[in-house]
């Protein structure tokens, strides 16, 4: 039997984006807590997964898996629930402060990403450091054959010319430029709901390895 029968998080999270407010979201409460439960295994078993070649010791699915509640204190969007969920699966769990394996799954909406997202600034100067000592082999590594064939390319937004503090003749200026960096693969929810998501998935995190393995590197 399939564990991890995405189906239910699909169409729970489909109708919580057309009923987003918090007395239909206690009245279908049940409906919450057995897709969450669905997707906390489906992290589980990626941690098992990744540990064949990442430190996983000692993180589960709840050190890894995001709330579904938003943070509407300085939004104007004053909807109260995510209309997806996540989870970042890193060494000593979301919160440690190390680049890891994120997971976004929502309607038309699925992703297997890493990188840099949203970084602080302390983040983007140590990765900008670490470019510019050697971006050969961030180079080497975002060109390997398997790298391109699963994330195509890096995305994030670019500054338009070279940051503070770096010449605009840079040999790696348009690394230096990326105002954040990340990669990611999506997945149509024909895919999300197919017996094999689970492998699927951990293939792409195991090409996104090194890309993550250069990033805490940089911040170490």
């Amino acid at each position: 039997m399939y564990l991890y029968d995405l189906k239910d998080v699909l169409d729970f999270l489909s109708d919580l984006a057309l009923n987003n407010e918090r007395t239909w979201f206690e009245e279908h409460r049940v409906a919450f807590e057995k897709a969450r439960l669905t997707f906390e295994k489906l992290v589980d078993e990626l941690i098992r997964r990744l540990s064949a070649f990442e430190d996983t010791t000692g993180v589960t699915a709840r050190d890894s898996v995001f709330r579904i509640y938003r943070d509407i204190r300085f939004s104007k969007d004053k909807t109260p629930y995510k209309t997806w969920m996540a989870a970042l699966i890193a060494a000593g769990g979301k919160k440690s402060g190390r680049y890891g394996y994120g997971l976004h799954v929502g309607p038309n909406d699925t992703m297997a990403a890493g990188g840099l997202w949203d970084p602080r600034p302390e983040q983007l100067a140590l990765f900008r450091r670490a470019i510019d000592r050697d971006a050969r082999a961030f180079f080497d590594l975002i060109e390997a054959p398997e790298f391109v064939r699963t994330f195509g390319g890096l995305k994030g937004e670019k500054l338009k010319g070279a940051p503070r503090g770096y010449a605009k003749d840079h040999p790696a200026v348009e690394f230096l430029k990326f105002k954040e960096v990340y990669v990611a693969r999506s997945f149509p929810d024909q895919a999300v709901i197919a017996d094999d998501f689970v492998d699927q998935l951990a293939g792409a995190f195991r090409v996104m390895k090194p890309f993550l393995d250069y990033l805490n590197a940089a911040a170490s």
